[in-house]
C-alpha cells in the first residue's frame, strides 16, 4: 500500500466514524437512551470537552509509561471523542484534514509566527 493509499484509507475511516457519529446525533433523531454518542451530544459542549480533556490526559499518561499498545488505545479514544466534538460544532474530519494539507510543507515555526504564536 502506498503512502497516498494509506492516507486515503485513514481519511475513509475517519469519514465513516464521523458519519456514524452524525447519524447518532439527537438533532438527526439519535436516541440518548440507546446511544452513548447521542447521550454525550445531548449533554452539550461542557460534557464533550470534559471527555476530550480526560482522553488527552490518558494519552499523555500512556506515553509517559511508553506503553505502545495503551498509547494506540488511548489515542483512538481521544480521536473518537474529538470526532464527537467536531460533530457538535457541525465540523467534519475533512475540515481538519484540509487544514493539515494547507500546512503541509510549511515550516512549523513560520506557521506559528504567522498566527502570532510563540
Amino acid at each position: 500500500m502506498s503512502d497516498s493509499d494509506s492516507r486515503a484509507s485513514a481519511g475513509d475511516v475517519l469519514a465513516r466514524v464521523a458519519e456514524t457519529i452524525a447519524s447518532r446525533d439527537p438533532r438527526r433523531g439519535g436516541d440518548p437512551t440507546a446511544s452513548y454518542v447521542a447521550k454525550l451530544l445531548t449533554k452539550g459542549p461542557d460534557a464533550i470537552l470534559k471527555k476530550v480533556g480526560e482522553e488527552a490526559t490518558e494519552v499523555v499518561l500512556a506515553a509517559k509509561d511508553a506503553d505502545r499498545q495503551k498509547i494506540v488505545y488511548e489515542t483512538a479514544d481521544l480521536w473518537f471523542h474529538t470526532l464527537v466534538m467536531l460533530a457538535h460544532y457541525d465540523l467534519r474530519p475533512q475540515d481538519v484534514l484540509d487544514e493539515l494539507a494547507r500546512r503541509e510543507g510549511l515550516s512549523g515555526l513560520a506557521e506559528k509566527a504567522a498566527r502570532g504564536k510563540d
